[in-house]
């Protein structure tokens, strides 16, 4: 029973994980019609900044916080310069998406090197809870609650809130909701950032839960998410 229940939580942590990435590119993609293959990329710098942000200041809240930002900023400045040019066509977000992944990949390996860096758990959530037997792992269940936290805010935002409503009205009909006055272009701005805020918390905290980061983990873990988002 004790072996059952570590494996049980320890695949929905590392589902938890893979969750917080595909969803935000099921809202890239559910939301705006973007087949987006740079998503991975977002998951990998979130992972890298992350760690090496816990490197410098050994604080793992501000390092998530840094993570999901650099992701966002990275997801506005490719949104507004190059993806916006192609919405509606898919091959081409094909073709520029697959390009733009490639081009972060490699400029991972400029700033932190080809190899695989490893990704510390901080001290706080090292080690484990014992309760009648069972051994819970503290990171694991961590990122369990953070997936959870997550999946509840995005369910109030997108149906409980104004921008909910615009973002699902603005995907049903593009020309009303800039009719009624709601600029639509920044609107989608901000719904890619958040997807690829998204991704970036997840590799944040997947770098810990699995222990090591590479540049390969983007694409690696890209495949799997557009599986979960299907």
């Amino acid at each position: 029973m004790e072996t059952f229940i570590n494996l049980f939580t320890n695949g929905v942590a590392i589902g938890m994980a893979v969750f917080l990435m595909a969803v935000g590119l099921s809202i890239i993609f559910g939301l705006m019609s973007v087949l987006n293959l740079s998503h991975g990329a977002f998951y990998m710098w979130g992972a890298y900044v992350g760690a090496w942000v816990f490197g410098v200041t050994h604080s793992f809240l501000f390092a998530v916080l840094s993570a999901v930002l650099a992701g966002a900023l990275i997801g506005t400045v490719l949104e507004r310069l190059t993806i916006s040019r192609v919405y509606g066509d898919h091959v081409l977000q094909l073709l520029l998406t697959m390009g733009l992944m490639m081009v972060l990949s490699e400029l991972i390996k400029v700033f932190w090197g080809p190899n695989p860096l490893v990704s510390p758990v901080p001290e706080y959530l090292s080690g484990s809870w014992e309760i009648g037997g069972i051994v819970l792992i503290k990171f694991r269940m961590f990122t369990i609650a953070v997936g959870l936290m997550v999946a509840l805010l995005l369910y109030l935002l997108l149906k409980r809130t104004m921008l909910g409503v615009v973002v699902r009205a603005g995907v049903e009909n593009r020309e009303m909701v800039q009719a009624l006055g709601f600029d639509i272009k920044k609107i989608f701005t901000l719904v890619f950032a958040l997807g690829a805020g998204l991704a970036a918390l997840g590799g944040a905290i997947m770098g810990p839960l699995g222990g090591a980061i590479s540049p390969s983990m983007g694409l690696d873990h890209q495949l799997l998410a557009f599986v979960v988002v299907v």
